[in-house]
This record gives structure tokens, sequence and C-alpha cells, in this order.
């Protein structure tokens, strides 16, 4: 089983992604407070083994934060996850697709969009299937 290593909310767009320790997701909506509520992506999710490669190839720590993404996991693969259910705490996501890295990577870490666009480097989206709440430190794993 995987899990929740961090939990970001950003309250405007292109605003900070703020850490959080428990997050509210309703159906059909996403992250209860987000700035992306009710758009087409309810979460984003990025793995935390990525990060560590990341790391590892650019010399220095790529802090999973810059992604901009709602969800670090860990022990969960998201590559090739497209109509995988995702139970994540007490509720669940659908993955919807691959999400695809944009040049605000760049400005964090040059050369960092590029890296991210390999093989799901990037992450996946999903919409919320049932109401509920994920916190820091809860489980993660396919449906």
């Amino acid at each position: 089983m995987g899990m929740v290593n961090a939990i970001w909310v950003k309250t405007a767009h292109r605003g900070p992604m703020n850490a959080v320790k428990t997050a509210r997701l309703v159906r059909s909506k996403g992250i209860m407070g987000n700035a992306d509520y009710g758009a087409k992506r309810h979460v984003t999710l990025v793995e935390a083994e990525i990060f560590d490669k990341l790391s590892h190839e650019f010399g220095k720590i790529v802090d999973p934060v810059v992604r901009r993404a709602n969800v670090l996991l860990s022990g969960v693969e998201l590559r090739e996850s497209t109509g995988k259910v995702l139970l994540l705490g007490d509720t669940s996501l659908r993955i919807l697709g691959e999400t695809d890295p944009c040049h605000r990577m760049d400005e964090a870490i040059p050369g960092l969009q590029e890296a991210l666009r390999r093989d799901w480097f990037g992450g996946a989206w999903g919409i919320v299937l049932e109401d509920g709440m994920v916190k820091v430190g809860d489980g993660a794993e396919w449906s």
C-alpha cells in the first residue's frame, strides 16, 4: 500500500501552493478551497519516487511542490493509470490522464519541464468519485 506524503492547495490561479495536513474532496468538484475547484481536473498527483530520481539527475534537491500538483504519493505508480480508481483516505478518484508539465517548471529549475515529460514523470489527474477527507499519512492504493 502507498501513502499520501503531502497535500497542497492553491487559493488563486498561479498562486502559491500551500501545504495542508488535510483536504476535503467533493464529488464532481475537487478539493474544497482549491483555485481549480469545479474545473475539469479535480486533483493532480505526483510520485515521491520520481522526485528522488530527478534530484539525483539534477544533482540537487528537486522539491515536489514545484510541480504544482495537489497530492504527493509514495508507493503508488501512476504510469499508465488512466481509467483506474485510486483510494485515498476515505475517498476515491478516477484517474483520467497524465499531466503535462508547463513552462513554469523551467522557472523553478531550468530543464525540469523536459525531464517531467518522460513516462508520466509529470504525474496524473483525476476526478473525485465520492466526498471524503484525505490527510497526510493516509493510505493510497488502487481499487
